[in-house]
């Protein structure tokens, strides 16, 4: 992302069309212009820490944040990950509850944040985003319980196997369609995963060895997706 920052304007946003916040009238949406606030943000930044409690709501428009539980002996977990159009901090707003979870800047991005208020108020009076947000926390939460059946019935080579094909859809691929664009290093990869990163490393080596990946320094191209499938146990 380029250090110049331009404030995203509700309108000609098109994250915003694929978000939480795609049901919105123009009204609605100049109103919301109006009250909300935008930033830039670099890598490491953080959003918000796990059990502060929230005053609004985070929308992505460019970049890419992480979202942590910190586990036993201070070990962090990355729980999922948020990219354009996506919204962090809504479940603990709407629940009234502190965040369960740290939401750190993982690739430099401009957020846009709305205050409690200007939310509550558009929930009140826009019943389909309130619709929209809780089929948004349906799917959550299936995720969540996805990756938690993963965690406890999958090896930590299939779970891996799982994660790259994960990084594939979400952060895409180069112009040759098998490098990842993934920014993530070896030891969020591995917190994602559940295990340690020296374990990711031996089993990425592992991986290249039987001709499922290629690795280029920090770059991961995948060379055979049916294999990669079929060692994670996912349908192709």
């Amino acid at each position: 992302m380029k250090n110049t920052f331009e404030i995203p304007h509700c309108e000609t946003c098109l994250p915003r069309l694929n978000s939480i916040f795609g049901v919105l009238s123009s009204e609605e949406l100049n109103r919301l212009e109006l009250h909300k606030g935008c930033n830039f943000h670099r890598s490491g930044q953080v959003l918000f820490y796990e059990g502060d409690y929230p005053s609004g709501i985070y929308c992505i428009n460019r970049g890419k944040v992480k979202l942590t539980r910190t586990g036993e002996a201070g070990r962090e977990q990355i729980v999922r990950l948020a990219r354009e159009g996506d919204s962090v901090g809504y479940r603990a707003l709407v629940s009234g509850t502190p965040y369960q979870l740290t939401a750190t800047v993982i690739e430099d991005a401009s957020i846009c944040f709305i205050p409690r208020q200007t939310f509550n108020t558009l929930m009140a009076d826009n019943p389909s985003l309130t619709g929209t947000i809780i089929r948004q926390l349906t799917q959550d939460l299936a995720k969540a319980e996805q990756k938690q059946v993963s965690l406890a019935q999958k090896q930590v080579r299939e779970r891996l196997a799982e994660t790259l094909l994960m990084l594939r859809e979400f952060y895409g691929c180069e112009d040759d369609h098998r490098t990842l664009r993934s920014r993530l290093s070896r030891e969020d990869i591995a917190n994602y995963v559940g295990t340690a990163t020296e374990t990711v490393i031996r089993l990425l080596s592992e991986f290249s060895k039987e001709g499922l990946i290629v690795l280029e320094g920090k770059k991961i191209r995948i060379t055979d997706q049916k294999g990669l499938c079929e060692t994670a146990r996912m349908p192709e």
